[in-house]
């Protein structure tokens, strides 16, 4: 048995280094976006960037997926209202019920989200959080709905319906087929996946600074003063091409590559997740 998987490994691995980088548009770009150790800022700099890059993607007809259940969970109606059919506005809700009652089997108390962490960065309670988690979807119509472990098959704005955790988020977005990842965080993270290229951005100038070895763009400079949330969203825009195209490399990309330094996949596991 042991013997069969190794040549099918094998098979795989040849056809895997037999492939070369071609050119294509950038609507065969699948997104997946997330943001983790979210604090005050993270809805006011970096999530209003990746919702304004989320809209530029969408109209040059690339695929973008916002998840995190129970971090969008208290805004549904937001986003109820912008579904594009009441089926998927259906589809919306039936993914909240089935979180609820995930938590409620295991007697998970929703107050853990959000974090000690997320205190700490000010925010003070889900629903702000649900707010900043919700605007980088930006304010494209939602075209559909993709559960847990689901491929996603069409273009435009999709929700993908993810436990909040970093690395089970970035797992199911994998799964639905994302090829280029986008991460904020306002407390910071070495969060890394080593079979997608991970832009991280942070939220304020002082992390960016301090980790300056990890963020990849400076969303800070917004509440600075120094550029609007506009001129970082094109910022970002551009990277995603360069990076998608080859032409740069994330510090995620550097970790992985040089120090082996990227987080393990992570599906469900018995003890429910908020």
């Amino acid at each position: 048995m042991v013997d069969s998987i190794l040549r099918q490994a094998d098979e795989h691995l040849k056809r895997l280094n037999a492939r070369r980088r071609e050119t294509v548009p950038a609507s065969e770009l699948v997104v997946g976006v997330q943001c983790g150790g979210s604090d005050a800022f993270s809805g006011v700099t970096a999530n209003p960037a990746v919702g304004f890059c989320t809209d530029l993607l969408v109209r040059a007809g690339a695929t973008v997926m916002f998840s995190e259940v129970t971090e969008v969970r208290d805004g549904i109606d937001q986003l109820t209202a912008r579904a594009a059919t009441p089926e998927v506005a259906q589809a919306l809700i039936d993914q909240m019920a089935w979180y609820d009652a995930y938590l409620a089997r295991g007697r998970v108390d929703r107050s853990a989200n959000t974090t000690p962490g997320n205190k700490k960065g000010g925010l003070s309670n889900i629903v702000e959080k649900a707010m900043g988690s919700i605007v980088k979807s930006g304010s494209a119509p939602i075209a559909g709905v993709v559960a847990p472990g689901e491929k996603a098959v069409q273009k435009g704005l999709l929700y993908a319906a993810t436990p909040a955790s970093d690395f089970i988020c970035g797992t199911l977005q994998l799964a639905a087929g994302m090829n280029l990842h986008v991460f904020t965080t306002g407390r910071g993270t070495p969060y890394g996946l080593a079979q997608v290229p991970v832009i991280k951005v942070a939220t304020r100038s002082d992390l960016a600074r301090r980790w300056h070895d990890l963020m990849d763009v400076n969303a800070g400079r917004i509440a600075d003063g120094q550029a609007t949330i506009e001129d970082v969203g094109w910022e970002l825009f551009h990277l995603m091409l360069d990076v998608a195209s080859g032409r740069k490399k994330t510090w995620a990309e550097h970790w992985a590559e040089h120090w082996k330094l990227a987080n393990q996949l992570v599906l469900f596991n018995p003890a429910p997740v908020t």
